[in-house]
């Protein structure tokens, strides 16, 4: 009945959505369907119950085990802060003009069915239910993209549908050669993701790489990996803040799960040296492309943008070496990158509401004296651009240098590579935030610029967030340890 708990859950928070009056209404509503989801993912954590593989309602077609509850809760917080932040930032959207009052409902309806669809998606036990799944999630964020009706947003949404979905195809026929595969050994075809694990070590080598590849364009689109990452700074920058957060924090991680997914199976066939390969070299052209379009920008959300897709390759390798230790940091860093980089976009979003002016899209030219102005979004992009960079305290640090390591037990060359790229991006990163939170306005001259008053709305998620990352950084306990163990075990990677 879990199942059908969340669906009565997010049916309630649609017709609430359809019957409410006014902005405050709405928002509250999002905000206790993504608390309530978040505290039934927490509260079948904490219970002990999972895995569970034979739901009252969905069965086969979903089933809840360590990795997909894992996402859930990911998934589930950051909605919570986002549509707390929400509040205040989406007011300051309609004072503007940028959102129409008319697309308010339309917003949250996008929202409210994005995040039920995570949901499913995280809980498909069978890899077609998944791929529908997962198209759904482009279609609705594309949505909150295009929500602001901008002619640069409207492209920007139709540039990443086409890149997704038009890859996601390639999934779809990798997909169908699955089914083959499996029906072809076993007589009785199947996509569950349990069975297809169990029996990859009888599929034939040639055919398994052909399905491993053709699945891996879809989803490696999906978390913007190169070469289809250029649809993700441009839809990450030109959607509100609310929705960066999720569209980085949440939605990439719907490609990565899945690429996670099918590369455990290929892990148990002899095609494992051939895909590892493959994870290497588009890792390492990731970061390399994220690295090097990190120095010449000057948009804020678009440098925060390149960062994930420099993470989407850091994972993509350390999933390549395929160690118990360096599986295991890949997990954590999945977590880790999606707190940090959500906290990175909620305080863009503040300076976004501060310095931008409506009829244009770059807003870093005008930022001075922004410690003055917004002290708290300030500090948000400094500690989490320290964070997202990989130093101590903070949790990617850990996952960094771990996995790091392992990569340099296999090839020390690689090691190099990703050191001198890490380094780029981080020098990058840094020189973009000393040089552009440094300005200031001349004492004698006077200036226009008002000071937005930041809702404690806005505030609260970064706070929220900063602390959580923190937490997690410095404290390691036996339950996270054996939790994420716990999904290693299930994937077969130990």
């Amino acid at each position: 009945m879990i199942l059908l708990m969340f669906l009565v859950i997010a049916l309630l928070a649609f017709v609430g959505l359809i019957i409410s009056r006014n902005h405050r209404q709405m928002n509250t509503i999002c905000m206790v369907h993504s608390l309530v989801f978040a505290l039934i993912s927490v509260w079948l954590i904490l219970s002990g119950k999972i895995p569970i593989t034979s739901l009252a309602f969905g069965s086969p077609y979903f089933f809840i085990d360590h990795l997909g509850i894992y996402e859930v809760l990911i998934c589930t917080v950051i909605f919570t802060c986002a549509a707390v932040y929400a509040r205040g930032y989406v007011d300051g959207l309609l004072e503007s003009g940028e959102l129409e009052k008319g697309s308010l409902r339309v917003f949250y309806l996008a929202l409210t069915s994005l995040l039920l669809v995570m949901v499913l998606t995280f809980f498909a036990e069978n890899l077609a239910i998944f791929w529908i799944c997962a198209e759904l999630t482009t279609i609705i964020s594309a949505l909150l993209v295009a929500i602001l009706s901008t002619r640069e947003n409207i492209s920007a949404a139709i540039k990443y549908i086409f890149i997704a979905s038009t890859s996601m195809l390639f999934s779809f026929v990798g997909i169908t050669l699955l089914f083959e595969i499996s029906r072809s050994v076993t007589g009785t075809g199947t996509l569950s993701w349990t069975a297809l694990l169990l029996q990859a070590h009888s599929f034939p080598t040639g055919m398994m790489t052909a399905a491993f590849v053709l699945v891996f364009i879809g989803f490696a689109a999906k978390s913007g990996i190169f070469p289809f990452h250029t649809w993700l700074p441009e839809a990450h920058a030109k959607s509100p803040s609310a929705v960066s957060a999720i569209l980085s924090g949440v939605l990439l991680n719907v490609g990565i799960y899945g690429i996670i997914r099918i590369y455990a199976i290929v892990h148990q066939t002899p095609s494992l040296g051939t895909a590892s390969s493959l994870l290497v070299l588009f890792g390492m052209l990731t970061i390399g492309i994220a690295a090097f379009s990190m120095i010449p920008e000057k948009n804020l959300k678009k440098l925060i943008a390149f960062s994930s897709v420099e993470n989407m390759g850091i994972l993509l390798i350390g999933l390549a070496v395929a160690t118990p230790v360096a599986i295991f940091w890949v997990l954590f860093h999945i977590m880790a990158h999606s707190f940090t980089k959500a906290s990175l976009f909620f305080s863009a979003g503040i300076l976004h509401r501060q310095y931008r002016n409506p009829l244009s899209n770059e807003v870093d030219d005008d930022i001075c004296n922004v410690f003055r102005y917004q002290p708290l979004a300030a500090w948000g992009i400094i500690i989490g651009g320290i964070a997202i960079t990989g130093m101590p305290p903070f949790p990617i640090f850990w996952s960094k240098l771990f996995i790091l390591l392992q990569v340099g037990t296999v090839s020390p060359l690689a090691l190099f590579a990703m050191l001198f790229l890490i380094f780029i991006a981080a020098v990058a990163f840094g020189y973009f935030v000393l040089t552009t939170f440094t300005k200031s306005s001349e004492p004698d001259k006077a200036t226009d610029i008002i000071r937005f008053p930041t809702p404690i709305g806005m505030k609260l998620p970064i706070i929220l967030l900063l602390l959580l990352i923190f937490i997690t950084g410095v404290a390691f306990t036996t339950g996270e340890v054996s939790f994420i163990t716990a999904i290693q075990n299930e994937l077969m990677f130990s």
